[in-house]
This record gives structure tokens, sequence and C-alpha cells, in this order.
């Protein structure tokens, strides 16, 4: 059974990042121009005051000489600050841009992982991915790879510049990266490993959290409280464990990198002097080659703070891409001839040899009233989420008019609508709720739906179809929200309804109104119910008995009763 979703490899990251930057060349190569330029005009300032000290000493400057290159050091400056200001904004959007898309990404790859997929995953497993780890991958996109992109142009830039104004010192400023080079490595190479663990641990945690808060009562009733503490207790020490381990790493990369990056300076520092005293060089290169050198010191500094969060980011960006392992790709859908519904020798199983159900059969004819009944356990649900195309079969075919109905529903046409007793409203306004079943339906097609459905609490809402509901706006209660998503329904238009005893948790009273905001949507509609109480359906067209996962009778109901079978079974029993 699978609990936890896998995490890409190192080669799949890489294609990702790379598909990601290649949307963005254009922006990318304008940051990249602006970076530089920002990085050579902090050249400008350290060059100008080694030209001070060297004509200092030489005593060859004038004081109207020595006011115009410290005007230079200043108009230096700030047009460095102008350039860096510009070139962050840029980076700021870019980022942006790259967190947008990577959000709309692992939204998409979640919303297409197969049902009997997302039915066996890890709560917390999931839930972390698409909540902490896009979080740590989008600052990562907005701070981190901006940060580490300028740091390496700024070095670039130095260490060209040193090689350009004195080759020996240039050599020398590369002294201590060989050693920063390995330290790196050293963290790198251990480090991809330690954050998937910590990223699973605290995916555990958020797991058993999840887990009390919402049976707590079970737990409660049960006597399970201590059991929940103790594997809670355990989660958490797993998350602290491999949360020390990632500091550990931390706390040998930060200290050598930090002695490292001023040893270049010292250096320079001291080989140049002692050129120079020798006449080998002259002070002003000296003094310009040890400001340049210490440059490297402040981006070196930004590089290494942010290598260690890059890794963090690595190890969510592998976890993200892996949401899409089990995903399934777009199909080429052709268009249903007609609405007649066929299933063909289905079978499924949630679990590898374990079928639910067995070889079913069943046509469904255009604007007909199917109802699917059966003891608990049957099947009936499972056979409801396929005709919806919720899910494939294991083996067989359900279609529409000739047509994969999952297919259909993978490429978001709304043939066939599930209505369950699960509704939900998105944080968002009226409009926005009732318009993601259509986008482009007008204002007039969307209060038809909630008038449609009797949606009389519409009309007092202060500001319509602008409204705001859910956390911080208007809260609906449990018959409104089933309304608004009835009204969401009509909004879609399907032609086929499979209602899953849409009305079964409601109290008598709310059941009753949601129950003809049902009867309006089902006018002109195919509709196949899946009955829980054999009162609804009594009235449908024909009724399918489903039995151990086998559609065992199909016909009317008083063709049933008179068969005296299985569904008279249930009938009688149904009635005392």
């Amino acid at each position: 059974m699978i609990t936890r979703l896998p995490v890409a490899d190192r080669r799949e990251v890489r294609q990702a990042a790379v598909q990601l930057l290649r949307g963005e060349r254009p922006a990318l190569a304008v940051v990249l121009l602006m970076t530089a330029l920002s990085a050579v005009s902090a050249l400008a300032g350290p060059y100008l005051l080694g030209k001070i000290v060297g004509g200092v000493e030489a005593g060859t400057l004038t004081l109207s000489t020595v006011d115009v290159l410290a005007l230079g050091v200043v108009s230096a400056a700030l047009a460095h600050l102008l350039l860096v200001r510009y070139s962050a904004l840029l980076t700021a959007r870019l980022g942006e841009r790259f967190l947008a898309s990577l959000r709309e990404g692992a939204v998409t790859r979640t919303l297409a992982l197969p049902a009997r997929v997302v039915d066996r995953l890890s709560t917390g497993d999931l839930l972390t991915r698409v909540t902490s780890d896009v979080g740590v991958v989008g600052q990562a996109l907005r701070d981190g790879v901006p940060e580490v992109l300028t740091g390496a142009v700024h070095l670039v830039v130095v260490f060209v510049a040193v090689f350009w104004l004195d080759p020996v010192l240039g050599l020398v400023s590369l002294a201590g990266m060989p050693f920063v080079v390995w330290a790196t490595h050293w963290y790198l190479v251990r480090a991809r490993e330690a954050y998937l663990v910590e990223s699973e641990a605290n995916g555990d945690v958020a797991e058993i959290s999840a887990a009390v808060g919402e049976g707590s009562r079970t737990i409660e009733t049960y006597g399970l409280r201590d059991r929940m503490v103790a594997a809670a207790d355990d989660a958490i020490a797993r998350a602290f464990r491999a949360r020390m381990r990632t500091l550990r790493l931390r706390n040998v990369l930060f200290p050598a990198t930090t002695f490292l990056n001023v040893v270049p300076a010292v250096l320079v520092l001291l080989v140049g002097g002692f050129f120079y005293a020798n006449d080998g060089v002259r002070l002003e290169v000296v003094v310009t080659a040890v400001l340049w050198v210490w440059r490297l010191v402040e981006p070196m500094e930004r590089i290494m703070f942010w290598i260690e969060f890059l890794q963090r980011a690595g190890a969510s960006f592998a976890r993200i891409e892996g949401i899409g392992a089990h995903g399934e790709a777009s199909p080429e859908v052709r268009e249903p001839a007609d609405d007649r519904i066929e299933v063909r020798g289905v079978r499924y199983s949630y679990v590898d040899g374990h079928e639910v159900l067995h070889g079913v059969d069943l046509v469904v004819q255009q604007g007909e009233r199917l109802a699917i009944v059966g003891v608990s356990g049957a099947g009936k649900s499972t056979l409801g989420r396929l005709i919806a195309g919720v899910d494939r079969p294991s083996q067989g075919s359900v279609l529409v008019g000739g047509a994969p109905v999952a297919d259909l529903a993978a490429a978001g046409e709304q043939r066939i609508v599930l209505v369950t007793q699960e509704h939900h409203v998105f944080i968002g306004t009226v409009r926005e709720n009732l318009a993601m079943a259509a986008p482009d339906a007008p204002d007039e097609k969307l209060l038809e739906a909630l008038q449609l459905v009797g949606a009389r609490w519409f009309d007092e809402l202060p500001d319509g179809l602008e409204t705001r509901l859910g956390a911080g706006g208007v809260e609906l209660d449990p018959a409104q929200a089933q309304q608004l998503a009835l009204a969401r329904v009509e909004v879609a238009d399907p032609h086929t309804l499979v209602l899953d005893e849409a009305t079964s948790s409601l109290d008598p009273a709310t059941a009753r109104h949601a129950e003809r905001a049902i009867a309006a949507v089902r006018e002109r509609r195919t509709v196949i119910a899946i009955a829980h109480r054999l009162q609804t359906a009594r009235d449908a067209d024909r009724i399918a008995v489903v039995d151990a996962g086998r559609v065992v009778e199909l016909g009317s109901h008083d063709d049933l009763v008179a068969r005296d079978g299985t569904y008279a079974t249930l009938w009688r029993s149904w009635h005392g």
C-alpha cells in the first residue's frame, strides 16, 4: 500500500529546474546583465581610491585632482546603488513569476493524481509538499536564487578585475577557493539526503497532528490517548533528530567558509606588500587589489548563507516534482457520439489483489433515471465514481458516446458530474465559487442557477455576486453550501448527474431544502442515483442491484420485487 509519494531524482530535478528557467530566458538575461553592470560599478570606487593613494605617494596629485577623483568615487557609489536597487527589483519580479509557475504546477500535479492513489496517501506527506515545501522553494526562488546569482556574478567580475590589474595578485586571490570548493562539496554530498529525511519526518508530524485533530473523539472513546501520545512523541523525536543532523552539517560548513573568506584579502595584502617593498608593484595596485578582493567577502558570505537554504529548497523541489510521478498525462479526447453511458467488463481494486468490482456491465440511456442499490460495502459508490470519471477502472472501460469518461474528465469536460454529501465553499466571491465550473459564464447564468436551486439567502448578501465567502467573509450553513454546490453543477451544465446520497449527512429540515434543489438540477438530465435509502430508488426507471462487486439484478422496482431476489430482500428489510 502506498503511504508516501515518491521523490524526484537529481536528473528529474535538474530537468524541471531547466524547464522552469527556460520560460523566462529573456528576463533572466536582463537580470544577469544588470547584475554584471552593478558588479562592475562597484569596482570603480576602489579603483579611484587606489589612484588617490598612488598619487599621494608619488606627490603628483593636486588638490583639484583629488576633488575630481573623490567626486568620481561618490558618483560611482550612487551609480552602484541605483543599479543594485534596479537589479534587485528585476530579480524580485522574476522570482515571483518563478514562484507562480511552481505553485500552478504543484496544484496541477496534485489534481491530476488518480483517486486510487490519493485514497492511500499519507495526508501529512501530501500536505507538507503542497504547503511547507512549496513555501521553502518559493522563498528560494524569490530570495535565495537571486542572491546566489548576484553573488556569483560579483565573484566572477572581481576575480577578472584583479587578474586584469595584476596577474600575480589575481592568482593569490584564488588561493582560498579550492578549500571553499572542498568544504562546499563535502556539505552538498550529505545535505540532500539529510533534508529529504527532515522533510519526511515533518510530514509524519503533520500526519499524526491531522489524525489527532480529526479523530479526537474516537481516540477518547476507545481509550487510544496514550498510544497516540506515544506515536506523536516518536514522530517528534524523529523530526528532532533529522533537524539536528542538518544543523551539524551547517555547523561545519559556515565556520569553515567564514574563515576561508578572509584568506584571499590577507594573502593579497601580504604578497602585495612584499612585492611593493621590493619595487615589484605600485602601491595603488596593491591598495586597489586589496579593496577589490575584500569585496569578495560579502558575496561569498551571501552565497554560503543561501547555499544551505538552497539545499533545503532542492529537497523540497524534489518532493514537489515527485507529486507528478503518479499523475496521468492529458489524453487525446475524441468527441462523444451521444450521451449513452456504457460500463463494459469493469474491474476495480483500491489495493492490488483485492477487487471491489468484478466484471460489471451496465448501459444507461440518455435521459434515464437509474438507481444503484446494495448493502454497505457492495461497491455502489465505487461504481458511481468510475461512471463520473473520478477514477479509471483497473480493467474494462466506462464510455460515454464511445469516449472514455475518465479521459473527458481529465481534459476538463464536465459531461458527467458526481454530487456527494461532501460540498465545499471556496474562499472567494460568490461569482468565483460558481464560475469555476464555467469560467466564461455570464452573470445572468450564475443568477439563474442560484434561483433554480432556491438559494433565497443570496438576495440578502451585501454585495451580491461580489460577496466574499469563507474565512473572513460570509459563512454559509450546510444547506446553503449544498445549494451553492448544486448551483455550480447547474452552471457546469452536465448531461448526467451521479448522486451519491448527497443529503444523507444533513438534518431532516436541511435535507428537504437540499432535495428540492437537487430535484431542480435533475430536470432534463440523465440521473444515476446511488441510493442508500431504498425509498429513493422506488421512483427510478430502472434499479441496478450491486452485491459483492457485481450487478446481480437490473429492472424496475415492481419487476425486482416480483422476482423475490436480492432487491426484494433489501426492500422487505428496509420496511421492517
